[in-house]
């Protein structure tokens, strides 16, 4: 197992550890969990570099990669749900657009097509992320100065997630072969 893969596994293990710290009934647990989510999501930059730069992407790191990082971050969006930190139908949406953009690159690989990540996909997920890490700090430090950031990423987060959901299926709309319907 290459370096990429292996830090993709670390990401995938950190999930549990993210998810048991985030439940822990301490002081500051909410912060601790917030550490935890960052360097998991930084893990994936780090992997995705290594294995570009150095030519070990993978078969396994194509398909471990994008599946660890959606459930990190569904794993956090369905955590603040359950507080209370954010609506469930927000949460909704944006795993249903992950299963659809994942159904329709299943079926581009099954025909030897790959869809790469659009512009619009990197921007959601960094929208995502911001927005997920703000509201695990308490919208920390901009609470202080009466700026509801982590709730505007969050809608931010939800219109990047439906504009790239949409631009994928119209891009790659031939990719169905609705003739087969």
């Amino acid at each position: 197992m290459n370096l990429p893969n292996k830090i993709t596994l670390l990401r995938v293990l950190l999930v549990p550890v993210f998810i048991i710290v985030f439940n822990l009934n301490i002081q500051y647990s909410n912060y601790y969990a917030a550490a935890i989510f960052i360097i998991a999501a930084i893990t994936d930059s780090i992997d995705g570099h290594i294995a570009r730069t150095q030519q070990l992407v993978t078969n396994f790191g194509k398909f471990a990669d994008p599946l660890a990082d959606k459930v990190l971050t569904s794993a956090a969006l369905i955590l603040l749900v359950g507080v209370g930190k954010i609506p469930s139908w927000i949460v909704i949406v944006i795993i249903a657009r992950e299963f659809t953009i994942t159904g329709f690159r299943v079926i581009a690989a099954s025909e030897g097509i790959t869809i790469a990540a659009s512009s619009w996909g990197k921007i959601k997920t960094i929208t995502q992320l911001i927005s997920i890490i703000l509201l695990l700090l308490d919208n920390f430090p901009f609470r202080y100065i009466n700026i509801p950031l982590d709730m505007i990423t969050l809608y931010l987060a939800l219109l990047f997630t439906v504009v790239s959901g949409v631009d994928y299926i119209l891009k790659n709309l031939d990719t169905l072969k609705l003739e087969d319907i």
